[in-house]
This record gives structure tokens, sequence and C-alpha cells, in this order.
């Protein structure tokens, strides 16, 4: 019965809210006569209706709002810009209630977890709230509790969200064009994710470990055996607030270099570590000053990070290479190649589009262009094409765009591509280059020793087959002569090249697990592969 009485209450908001207007076939029949009924809702535009109607369905509804902001590929303008002002102003939930969950939690009073603990929220949202804590060894600290009964409640609002996704795409071309149903989708998983503060607490461990020894970004450390799945400790920082760029000017902060280096942050995730904080707005992210010439960040809440695949790092890696070369033709194979769009499309077709969109943009000076504006206008060039969503893709845009944005209000003359340029072509020399041959002998060593005993009774077995294709084609010879011939000799290339590259990878290995082999045959290993893979490549 409580989901019926949800149902009711959404439709009336959607009523009061006139927010047919995203209905184009609810202009007539039931649903104008139900807006005959209900008293003259609010008068502004299309966008912002839809915010205040989010806004008093609840806390799930407006983090819904939040999500779709991210999705301008798919949102007009005009809606996008207003579901970004959509704040997390839910109020706290009793301090008595929260300290009862932690030590349920805990399974010990909270008085031997800590030494103090302040049952006044100190921060509070949808999801959670925070609360300021003391260790008792000293250590100030945040206690982060899930709110009570929340999971309950997100998941009746989220089949209330699924059954609403379904009735707009088939009401709707509109709400076909915006795939509503992959949105919730996506949304669905990103907040139960949210939910799972140990997973957060893995995924700020992890984003701590990728930054030790440079001093670019701190990340709060995390007190493991005060962690649970709906609680979690971490160290309590200190620093400004990014969004608080009066204050940080007021303090002498070299703003210039703290812009670059928020871009570098973000390059290095995305393309060294393959793991970036996707949830960096300027209420998660702090600057510590205590030296304002060389301004430091500060990064929390991961509870939403995003991964690339390898595949898809090197194709945004040459997508953004191929841009700036203005050579759409490239851009356009690689979307097909990678699978962005369907392998079907017409590669020209793709070109045209693409050039007819980023032709305008690079008129401008380069140190105007918006990177992340860019990108966005090519996804939606690329949903024309069919282009399905891709979630990994999605995050990254909405980081990109909330980096760029940021770093653009610290530093108006913040150049982008200028700064990530040099980040994107090491890294590519490091998959490409010499470098690279190193660490894959280095890594799959250990497993190409472990198959070296099974390698005589391959090349037999390949002998064999050789043996037989002989028999075989010479039958057939008197048909074709000149066939027998390229196909004997390309089997006996590729037989010798496989045997070249295994022998190239256990004298590689073999230098260097024995460093005085490697002193007197350092190139050795290389060689070999060197002749394996040019024999490959002959055949």
């Amino acid at each position: 019965m409580t989901g019926y009485l949800r149902l009711v209450r959404i439709v009336w908001i959607v009523l009061r809210f006139r927010l047919q207007v995203f209905l184009p076939h609810a202009k007539s029949g039931l649903p104008r006569v139900l807006l005959a009924l209900v008293p003259r809702g609010s008068s502004e535009g299309r966008g912002r209706r839809l915010r205040q109607a989010l806004e008093a369905l609840g806390p799930v509804f407006v983090k819904f709002g939040q999500a779709l902001s991210t999705r301008r590929d798919l949102l007009p303008p005009d809606v996008a810009d207003e579901l970004k002002k959509l704040q997390d102003q839910v109020p706290p939930f009793s301090g008595v209630v929260a300290q009862r969950i932690i030590e349920d939690a805990l399974g010990q009073p909270v008085e031997d977890a800590f030494a103090q603990f302040s049952q006044q929220p100190m921060a509070s949202a949808s999801v959670a709230q925070v609360h300021a804590a003391t260790l008792i060894s000293g250590e100030e600290v945040v206690v982060k509790v899930v709110r009570p009964t929340i999971e309950r409640t997100i998941r009746k609002d989220l089949r209330l969200m699924h059954t609403l996704a379904n009735i707009i795409e088939r009401l709707s071309a509109d709400g076909r064009r915006m795939r509503l149903k992959e949105v919730v989708r996506d949304y669905e998983d990103t907040i139960l994710d949210e939910l799972d503060l140990a997973r957060e607490g893995a995924n700020t461990s992890q984003l701590g470990r990728n930054f030790e020894g440079n001093d670019d970004l701190y990340v709060p450390q995390v007190y493991w055996d005060l962690t649970r799945q709906n609680v979690l400790v971490t160290e309590r920082i200190y620093g400004i607030p990014v969004a608080e760029i009066e204050t940080l000017r007021a303090a002498g902060t070299d703003m210039n270099k703290l812009a670059v280096r928020g871009v570098e942050i973000f390059f290095t995730q995305v393309f060294r570590d393959s793991f970036f904080h996707a949830d960096m707005h300027p209420g998660n992210i702090f600057v510590d000053i205590s030296d304002p010439s060389d301004p430091k960040y500060i990064a929390i809440d991961c509870g939403i990070v995003g991964s690339l695949e390898k595949e898809d790092q090197n194709y945004l890696a040459q997508n953004m290479l191929a841009f700036f070369r203005r050579d759409y033709r490239e851009v356009a194979r690689l979307h097909v190649e990678s699978g962005w769009v369907p392998k079907e499309t017409r590669i020209g077709d793709l070109e045209g589009a693409i050039r007819s969109v980023c032709e305008p943009i690079f008129e401008k000076p380069l140190g105007e262009i918006m990177f992340g504006h860019l990108l966005l206008k090519l996804f939606q060039t690329a949903r024309r094409f069919n282009m399905p969503v891709q979630p990994q893709l999605v995050l990254l845009q909405k980081t990109l765009l909330n980096i760029e944005g940021l770093g653009r209000q610290l530093s108006p003359e913040l150049d982008l591509w200028q700064t990530g340029k040099p980040i994107l072509e090491d890294w590519m020399n490091e998959r490409i280059g010499p470098k690279a041959w190193i660490k894959t002998i280095k890594t799959e060593g250990p497993r190409w020793l472990t198959q070296l005993p099974d390698v005589p009774q391959q090349m037999l077995d390949a002998s064999k087959q050789l043996a037989n294709l002989d028999r075989g084609l010479i039958e057939q010879r008197a048909f074709n002569r000149q066939l027998h011939d390229a196909l004997i000799e390309r089997t006996r290339r590729q037989r010798n090249g496989l045997i070249w590259i295994v022998l190239g990878a256990a004298v590689a290995y073999t230098a260097f697990a024995l460093p005085d082999f490697a002193q007197h045959w350092p190139w050795l290993g290389a060689a070999f592969a060197g002749l394996g893979i040019v024999s490959l490549m002959r055949s």
C-alpha cells in the first residue's frame, strides 16, 4: 500500500510542476483532464520545474537528479544546468541514533572505541552523516555513519524509478533518446555502492597508495579496525575548501600552480593508475596552504571511483592526440575500432559529423577551448550514430568537466590541453617504448618460465602439423604450386618466430633474475625476441 501511495504522490508532483512538457503525448486525453484538476504550479522554465519536483520528492530523487545532471550527452543544456544546482540539503538524524548504530556495528560502547565522540553531526547528506571523534591513541578522526532505514527507502524509490523510466520511454521519443532505463540502472549501481562504506574505505586506501611519495594529493588514512559496512572511520583533515577562492587568494596561494596541479592529478589518475576519484565536486576537495607558494590537494569521500580498461585508456589517449591534430578520420576510425559505435558505422559519415562539430571550436585560441565540453560534444555526436552508454566514459566526462571548470575558476588562463599533453605523451611512450618491453618481461617472465617445459611438445606438435600440411599440399601441388610454396614458407617463419620469441623471453628473464648474466649479455634476450617478431611480421 505504501508503494501505491508513493506512486500517487509522484504523479501528483509531476502534474503540480507541469512536467508534461517532457511527455509530448500527454497533451490530450486523461493527462489533460488531470492537469485541469490540479492547481496551477510553477510557471518557471522546464529545467527549474524539474529541479523543484525532484527536491519535493526527497533525497533519493535529489541524488538521481545530480547523477542525471552529469549526462550532458543526453540532456538539453538548460535542464542540465538547472539540475546541477541540486544540493544534498538533508536534515541530520539524531546523534543518539548514530551512536547506537556505531556501537551495534563495532560490538562495543563508543567509550571503549573512542576517547571522545561528538553526537553533534559535522555534516549531513542523503546517504550518511559525519561525526567528530578522537581515538584512544589520541588521533583526531571523523566517523561516517549510514542513515538508518535509508537502504529500504532507496530500494523502494528505485523500483518506482524503473517503473517511471519504462512508462516515459514508451510515451516519449525524448525519453527513448535519453535512454532513461539505462540511466536509472547506472544510478542504481552508484547509489547502492555508496551504502557500502567498507567499499569507500577500500577506494580511499587504494587512492592513497597510488599517491604515496607524491605530495600533490593527500588522502586521509582509513582506520580499518573501526570500519564496517555502515561505519567508516578516517583521519580528520584540515584545509580550506577549494570553492572558497577568495580565502585562498587572500592567503597568497599560487592559484596557477593549484590549477595546473589539479589537472596533472586528474591525468595521472586516469592514465597512470586507471583509478580516478569520480566525485570531485568542490565539497570533496580541500587545499593545504601551509606553504601558499606550493599548495597541495586533499581528497575525501571516495565512494564513487572510475576505472578504464587498457583498451579504453589507449583509445581515449589516441583520440585526444588525434583531436588536436584535427585528424577527424582517425577519431572516427578509433570510435569504430574500439566498439564505441557499431561496427557497421561508415567512417566517412562519422568523420564528417565530427568535423562539423570540432572545426568551429578550433577556430578559437587553444587556451580558450574547454576540453571537457569538446569531449562532451564528441559523445553527443557519437550518440547520433547509436553509441551505447559507456558508464566508464560517462564518469570520466563528468570528472573532466568538474576538474576543468574548477581549474578555470582558480586560474582563468588555464590551458588544460597544454597541461595534460606531456603526461599523455609520456604515458603513450611508456606503453609502446622500450620501458614497456622491460615491464612486460618483468611481469610476464615468471608465467613464461612456467610454460617453458611445454614448449618442446608444442614445437613437436607444430612440426607434425607442418608435415601433415606438406603431405596434403603435395597432393594438390598440381593445382596451385604458388599457394603451396607461400603457405609452407609462412608456416616455417611462424614456427621459427615463435621459437626465437620463446628463447628471447627465457634469456631476458634470466638476465633479470641473474645480475651476473645480465652484465655480460644485456641485450641477448631482446635480440632473440626481435628476430622472432621480425620473422612473424614477415610471415
